[in-house]
């Protein structure tokens, strides 16, 4: 029996912490406004069930309820932008940039690039669509 993958992440000043143990999702690069906004480009990130994710160090993180149904987790010291989740989801988005690497992670699709903006162009060969 293998022991299943551990990855580990955090935010620059090292105030939020994490671990994750067990296998991630493929990053999907999500190009909505609320991301764009967000992360001042677009948001890369993959996904892991709740329980596979351990905050280590978690003194400096904040959620932010940005819709009516979902939330972003970031360090409020130096403003990292670290998770999203749907409100009572059991799945946790994890922005691919703060893992630590090396991740073994590729870019599966891009989502929402009918609301990306104009200063840059999407790689025909990963698969997009213009919504979800």
């Amino acid at each position: 029996m293998t022991n299943p993958p551990v990855r580990t992440g955090g935010c620059l000043c090292g105030g939020v912490r994490y671990t994750v143990e067990g296998p991630l999702r493929g990053v999907i690069a999500c190009h909505c406004s609320q991301c764009r906004r967000t992360s001042g480009h677009f948001v890369a990130a993959t996904a892991a069930p709740n329980d596979q994710l351990r905050l280590n160090t978690a003194e400096t993180l904040t959620w932010f309820r940005s819709s009516e149904s979902a939330e972003r987790g970031f360090c409020r010291r130096c403003g990292g932008n670290l998770f999203w989740r749907r409100v009572g989801s059991d799945t946790t988005s994890i922005l691919a940039g703060t893992l630590d690497p090396p991740t073994h992670l590729t870019l599966e699709r891009h989502i929402f690039v009918a609301d990306k903006s104009d200063y840059y162009t999407i790689e025909a060969d990963v698969p997009h669509s213009a919504g979800h």
